[in-house]
Formats: structure tokens, sequence, C-alpha cells
């Protein structure tokens, strides 16, 4: 995928609904300015891809590598007084939000 096909893809109908999608507000006049970053992200990803990682060992990740454990132990962690002094409204040992769901 060159960036031919990425101005083919990225018209203002996709920022459109990729922006609906993501619940954010686009003004008409941002579309293509959009539109043009997005393409460059994409023709970057497409470099990427064509890079040659095939002499490249993998790094170690977690399901490589073995984990040193603990032994799991519940506390209360002393801090409770601590944690609840930042509190901007408290009521006994608990936080007190407003209430966002009717």
């Amino acid at each position: 995928m060159g960036a031919e096909l990425t101005d083919k893809i990225l018209d203002k109908k996709i920022v459109q609904r990729v922006a609906k999608l993501s619940s954010l507000a686009v003004k008409e006049e941002e579309l293509t300015i959009y539109a043009t970053d997005l393409g460059g992200i994409i023709n970057w990803m497409e470099q990427l891809n064509e890079v040659d990682v095939s002499n490249v060992q993998p790094m170690v990740g977690t399901e490589i590598a073995q984990l040193r454990l603990r032994e799991d132990v519940v506390t209360d962690g002393d801090c409770k007084e601590d944690v609840l002094s930042n509190a901007p409204e408290r009521i006994a040992d608990f936080y007190a939000v407003p209430k966002v769901v009717e």
C-alpha cells in the first residue's frame, strides 16, 4: 500500500466515520487536514512493514522469560488514611463522588 492507495482510502467520508466512531467533533474544514495526517501515518506504518527483520532476534517478553513469583499476601497496605486524605469528600471510609447514572 503506497501513497497512491492511501490517498484513495482516506477521503473526507472515512475521516468523518472514524471521528463519529471515536465520538469526536470534527469541523468540515479540518477533514482534509486529518485525512492528510492519517494518510501520512499509514504511509509511515507501511515503511515500517518494508524493514527486513528476518535476522533480528526477538526481544524477551513475558511469554519467554521465567518470571519471579512472590507469595500472594493480602494486606490493607496501612495507608487507608493517607489515601482518603486526598479525597475531596468522603463518607466514613469511602470516597464520596457525584452520582453519574440516573
